[in-house]
């Protein structure tokens, strides 16, 4: 495959938007599916389809044998040491949720402090929220600068005796910054706490080696990976799986059950409760493939190129106000249009065919930080090229054009 032509193995991008050729740049909110994965989907509903974990009949055994087949290969694909750390969730909101009720259940107490930062999306603060609310602890925020980054060191100011987890976003989907994550690790190895890292935004854009970064959970939002909706990942170092209780009850995570007792599983799947999502999981697996077919670092350079571009495209209009200058910057452009709001710039832009998102992108934390109600993001995935973000410039001109008429 040639990501220069990489468009034709979307089928979306066949139609018109409007009457004009869809320019989707919405990635950092959900990718397109490749055909690969689409056809995947369908082969095995048609063909293969079976619940895994309850039948020892020949479509259950099959199905059963491609969903741990996938399982093998997202531990490859993420270098992590164990199978039985990878656990399929139904998003990485669930998996964030998951970690939070589990780890909070055993380990948080009134008083104890949860370190996340000013960059989080709402499944990053949220069930951390929750601990607060139910069992008294104390959530602490390392601050955005100027430039849209978190410091290292306002990290370390943060951390004390009664910091429990850190959970941090990898990169941030509205300033693009990307943090130093393997260093955040190594502090919080120094301190013996346990670090969470919100991978929506830099599993899709980078290489993920478990085993290098050194986090104990990672949450993958497997739709932002050219994959299915309703799946994600979440990498659980095998220490908290041998030791963290169930997040869910129901079929498939329990070892016996009684009328006065209950025994669960002993390995991942305690925390994979009740049918899972077969033919999500099977179809990843072609995600992955078209990931690895491609080179992640192949994918990593090509978005960058079209990021450094738009970035001197957008920075040309006077009006147009970039939001983060971060020192390193994932393919995310959040933007505001001096006296166009956010919702009416991406209105307009799509009678143009050029797919962006308006709002908080569920960051209003940061926004209030900001002093910004809402921003417009242009979101980059391999699928973009220079004409898009030529496209896009020219859209937003002609937004500008209608509101000063």
């Amino acid at each position: 495959m040639n990501i220069k032509n990489i468009k034709k193995e979307f089928p979306i991008f066949k139609q018109k938007i409007n009457g004009k050729p869809l320019v989707y740049l919405d990635s950092a909110n959900s990718s397109q599916k490749p055909k690969t994965v689409i056809d995947k989907i369908s082969q095995f509903y048609e063909n293969e389809f079976s619940n895994v974990g309850r039948s020892v009949h020949t479509l259950a055994v099959k199905a059963a044998n491609r969903f741990e087949a996938t399982r093998d290969k997202v531990q490859k694909y993420l270098n992590a040491k164990h199978r039985e750390e990878i656990i399929f969730t139904k998003g990485a909101t669930e998996a964030i949720n998951l970690v939070a009720s589990s780890f909070g259940k055993k380990y948080i107490n009134e008083g104890d402090e949860i370190l996340i930062t000013e960059l989080e999306h709402h499944s990053n603060y949220i069930p951390w929220h929750y601990l607060r609310s139910e069992k008294g602890a104390t959530i602490k925020f390392a601050p955005v600068n100027e430039n849209g980054d978190v410091e290292i060191e306002d990290i370390k100011k943060l951390i004390t005796s009664k910091t429990k987890i850190i959970a941090i976003t990898h990169i941030s989907n509205v300033t693009g910054a990307i943090l130093p994550i393997t260093k955040i690790v190594d502090l919080a190895k120094e301190k013996n706490i346990p670090v969470l890292i919100d991978g929506t935004q830099g599993a899709p854009h980078s290489h993920i080696d478990m085993q290098k970064i050194g986090c104990d959970f990672y949450a993958i939002s497997c739709h932002k990976m050219y994959g299915p909706n309703g799946l994600g990942v979440l990498y659980m170092k095998k220490k908290w799986v041998d030791d963290l209780p169930p997040y869910q009850g129901g079929g498939g995570m329990i070892n016996e059950v009684k009328k006065d007792d209950v025994t669960f599983a002993e390995t991942n799947t305690k925390f994979e409760a009740g049918s899972m999502q077969t033919a999500e999981v099977v179809s990843f697996s072609e995600s992955l493939n078209f990931i690895e077919k491609l080179g992640i670092k192949k994918i990593a350079s090509h978005e960058n190129e079209i990021l450094e571009y738009g970035l001197e495209k957008l920075r040309k209009n006077n009006s147009i106000n970039i939001i983060g200058d971060p020192k390193e910057r994932g393919s995310v452009l959040c933007f505001t249009l001096k006296d166009i709001h956010p919702h009416d710039i991406a209105t307009i832009l799509d009678d143009d065919g050029v797919a962006i998102r308006a709002g908080h992108h569920c960051c209003q934390i940061l926004h209030e930080k900001l002093g910004l109600p809402a921003t417009a993001r242009a979101s980059i995935g391999v699928y973009n090229d220079k004409e898009d973000i030529d496209k896009l410039s020219e859209a937003i001109k002609n937004c500008q054009k209608i509101f000063q008429n």
